[in-house]
């Protein structure tokens, strides 16, 4: 009964708003204390639980490296490359970057982009460049629906593309799920196999969608361009 006493360190650390990882760290250490867990022990399994999950601190290397290069120009560099390339356009960067974003988690390869590392820094200052040369100005409507459909590019190909990966966690907790419940012996392969269709259709409708985008950037372009005229 008193090692829930640790559970009351919570609540009104919390309540108190003090740092959460001091909160969850003063817990723990209070109740492995009254559980009779010795200092050496303590120390053992905070070590232990850091490093079977050091990778969720990755972030704290990721986000300063993606600070300092968009610090030194990364976006204005990207924007200045498409703005050299006639041909391509918002929507085929984006159907482009999709492309490539499922067939890369297909093989695997799931954490080579997203949303912090590709997206913001790279994808979405090259899908706007493109814009800002074709249309001279966007206002902030297109920039927002810029932003909405290259986050929607990547998130749609890791989606529907790690699943043709046989050892990725959803394809083994689908099928332990299903053996355990059913009784069946549903292989990872089956699973795999039967996921290639489905990415192929999401490839190819939300391949169209983002280069209709374009369609849809010209006609707000000549709204701001009609707005503009009226107010002149």
């Amino acid at each position: 009964m008193f090692v829930l006493i640790g559970v009351a360190v919570v609540i009104i650390g919390f309540a108190l708003r003090i740092n959460a990882l001091l909160v969850v760290t003063v817990a723990g250490i209070v109740t492995a204390a009254i559980g009779g867990i010795g200092p050496v022990g303590i120390l053992t399994a905070f070590g232990n639980g850091f490093a079977s999950s050091r990778s969720v601190t990755t972030f704290a290397l990721v986000l300063p490296v993606i600070g300092l290069i968009e610090r030194y120009g990364l976006q204005d560099q990207a924007k200045r490359l498409i703005a050299k390339l006639d041909k391509l356009t918002t929507g085929r960067i984006l159907a482009g970057y999709l492309a490539v974003r499922q067939v890369t988690a297909a093989v695997g390869l799931t954490s080579i982009g997203g949303p912090a590392q590709t997206v913001r820094p790279l994808v979405h200052p090259m899908a706007e460049g493109a814009a800002t040369k074709k249309y001279g100005r966007i206002d902030e409507r297109m920039r927002e629906k810029i932003k909405g459909f290259s986050a929607s590019s990547d998130t749609v190909g890791v989606f529907f593309g790690e699943d043709v990966f046989v050892a990725v966690g959803s394809i083994l907790l689908i099928t332990t799920f299903v053996d355990t419940t059913y009784g069946l012996a549903l292989e990872p392969i089956d699973l795999a196999l039967w996921a290639i269709p489905t990415g192929i259709a999401a490839l190819l409708v939300h391949g169209a969608r983002l280069l209709l985008l374009d369609r849809k950037l010209d006609k707000m372009a000549a709204d701001v361009r009609q707005t503009e005229g009226v107010a002149a």
